[in-house]
């Protein structure tokens, strides 16, 4: 069976993410992306996973104590298109990863911005290492979600080719609006 996008997400990191490497989960929401690369990562590397509410805070939090990886973790009560305060200037990242949409089981109000995904991404391109990612899942399935997806189309659509490899991933055939992937891959 072709992988999901979010599956699929998973294995792009793991194709790129070394012991010891920086990386950022830009959307953090319930912690599985952020274990995900506390795992990869290893003892000596280092995850900075940002988010909006103080509840998607506590479910990673509570999520990397039960297996005991809270200390590769700096969990950051901010929106991602602040992530450059939290960097070193020279500071490569490796990989990042966005589940744009809302958090699951919260208030739907609460959504990632285009304006504010797009910064985030600008800064990320200034860190990311040589053969680095940075992974997109695009949930667009709710008010102001079509806007978000055309932002992030649009933009991966405009990386020159000399410098990125840019992957759209997502199924065609399928009801209900399922997440579309875009991976960029720093040359």
């Amino acid at each position: 069976m072709l992988a999901t996008a979010l599956h699929f997400s998973h294995s792009l990191l793991k194709e790129t993410v070394q012991p010891g490497n920086h990386v950022v989960d830009a959307t953090m929401g319930n912690g599985n992306d952020t274990e995900l690369l506390a795992e990869l990562v290893g003892k000596t590397g280092k995850v900075y996973a940002f988010d909006i509410q103080e509840q998607a805070l506590r479910n990673t939090q509570d999520r990397l104590t039960k297996r005991q990886l809270p200390s590769r973790v700096k969990l950051i009560l901010d929106g991602h298109e602040h992530l450059g305060n939290y960097l070193e200037t020279t500071e490569e990242i490796h990989a990042a990863i966005f589940n744009l949409g809302y958090l699951p089981k919260s208030d739907k109000q609460v959504i990632t911005l285009p304006a504010t995904t797009q910064q985030a991404l600008d800064t990320l391109l200034q860190h990311l290492a040589h053969r680095g990612r940075i992974i997109i899942v695009a949930y667009y399935g709710h008010p102001g979600g079509e806007e978000e997806l055309t932002t992030v189309r649009d933009y991966c659509s405009k990386l020159p080719q000399k410098e990125y490899n840019v992957l759209n991933y997502q199924f065609i055939n399928q009801q209900n609006q399922p997440p579309i992937l875009f991976c960029i891959e720093k040359k």
